[in-house]
C-alpha cells in the first residue's frame, strides 16, 4: 500500500502515529493507526507530518525521515528491527549502522527511539511504500505565474 507521509502525523502529547482525515470546524480529524479511533484535535495542537521531519547530519544536508525509513527497509527487508524499548547503546549502535553520518551532538537516543517506534508501526501496518509528491500541471502553472510576478516586481523596483 502506498503511504503519503504528509498525512501521517506525530502529535505532541499523544503516543503513536495518526492519519490525517479531514479539516473540522475548530481543528482537524485524525485517526490512530493502532486502534483506528478518531479524534478531533484543536488547531493549536502541535502536530508534525512525518514528511517534514529531518535528521541532523555532519554534512551540510539534513536527511529526510523518509530516506531513513528506506535505508532501514533496504537493510532489514521484512525482518522486524529492534524494539524502541531497547537500551540506549543498542539504539544508537543500530542508528549508527543505518545513518553513519548522523550528528552525534544533535541526535539523541529519544529521537532514535521515536524513529524506531514509528518504523515498526508503519511496518506492522504495511505502510513502508511511500508515494512521491507529483506536481500537477495546475501547481506548475501557479508556480510559473508566481515566478513571473516576482520578476515583474523586481523589474519595477529597479526602475
Amino acid at each position: 500500500m502506498q503511504t503519503d507521509l504528509q498525512k501521517i502525523l506525530s502529535i505532541s502529547g499523544y503516543s503513536g502515529l495518526y492519519r490525517y482525515l479531514s479539516q473540522a470546524r475548530h481543528g482537524v480529524v485524525v485517526e490512530s493507526l493502532k486502534d483506528k479511533k478518531r479524534i478531533c484535535l484543536p488547531t493549536a495542537a502541535k502536530m508534525s507530518s512525518l514528511s517534514d521531519i529531518t535528521i541532523y547530519t555532519e554534512t551540510s544536508e539534513d536527511l529526510m525521515l523518509k530516506d531513513v525509513f528506506v535505508k532501514i527497509r533496504e537493510k532489514y527487508s521484512a525482518e522486524k528491527i529492534l524494539s524502541h524499548k531497547s537500551s540506549t547503546e543498542e539504539l544508537m549502535s543500530f542508528f549508527g549502522e543505518i545513518v553513519p553520518e548522523y550528528s552525534k551532538n544533535k541526535v539523541f537516543a529519544s529521537h532514535v527511539k521515536k524513529i524506531v517506534e514509528w518504523y515498526n508501526l508503519l511496518q506492522e501496518y504495511d505502510m513502508l511504500e511511500f508515494t512521491e509528491k507529483e506536481t500537477t500541471s495546475e501547481e506548475n502553472a501557479i508556480s510559473e505565474e508566481n515566478a513571473a510576478t516576482d520578476e515583474s516586481v523586481a523589474t519595477e523596483e529597479e526602475q
